[in-house]
């Protein structure tokens, strides 16, 4: 499904960019962007500005004279939102899902240490606040609920930090919460010690507690590989 405000050319990113992503192209392929402008029943204005897009994510390459041609894995744009939501929704969502979690492994523990000599007052509010809201939906299968807190919970970690570079990580951190959710690699209710451990990172980050907020959030992270060791082997 297109998001609304994309137009005709997120139509065609929403068909194309997974194909791509979960090798319906191979690396190499020329796509001509005549033929699938009559594919996809758009201009070729509309076909220009999707292939645009595609080459700022480096999944293509355009050439005079050759076409655009579809780059490998390792030109991609892998930290990319809309790339990281193509790739789970494939077959490699298994892989996928572990490589990001290993990623948030090796950064969110030692941000959560940083949150807790770094963050403001406001920082401290908000992430008592996403805890709070975890705890209030954390039973009844309300992982949608659930997510929309720890989404926030997890950027406002990122933020807190005080590092520009982990703060921007937090589309790719809320891109893993929210593929896991979407695509059932979650229980029907969140692990009760997962929520209480969010509770008493919020209340180590306040208390200033450095060490404890990092141990406490790398016990989040191998949590998270363990549980994608079961329902997503």
């Amino acid at each position: 499904m297109s998001t609304p405000g994309r137009g005709l050319h997120g139509h065609v990113l929403d068909t194309l960019g997974p194909a791509i992503t979960a090798g319906e192209y191979p690396p190499g392929s020329v796509l001509r962007t005549d033929e699938l402008a009559q594919h996809f029943e758009v201009s070729r204005s509309v076909m220009r500005e999707a292939v645009r897009v595609l080459e700022s994510m480096h999944l293509v390459e355009s050439r005079r004279r050759v076409g655009v041609t579809v780059l490998p894995s390792s030109e991609w744009n892998v930290y990319d939102p809309q790339v990281i939501r193509w790739r789970l929704a494939g077959a490699d969502r298994p892989r996928q899902l572990r490589s990001l979690t290993v990623l948030r492994s090796a950064i969110e523990p030692v941000a959560a240490g940083l949150a807790a000599r770094h963050a403001t007052a406001e920082h401290c509010a908000r992430l008592t606040e996403c805890a709070l809201g975890m705890v209030a939906n954390s039973r009844g299968h309300r992982l949608q609920a659930y997510l929309v807190h720890d989404m926030a919970f997890h950027r406002v970690i990122l933020e807190a930090s005080g590092n520009e570079m982990f703060a921007r990580l937090g589309d790719v951190v809320a891109e893993v919460l929210s593929g896991r959710t979407h695509h059932d690699v979650m229980f029907e209710d969140p692990d009760p010690a997962a929520v209480t451990l969010h509770v008493q990172v919020a209340e180590a980050v306040r208390e200033g507690d450095a060490a404890r907020a990092e141990q406490l959030t790398r016990e989040i992270t191998v949590g998270a590989l363990h549980e994608l060791d079961i329902l997503a082997p």
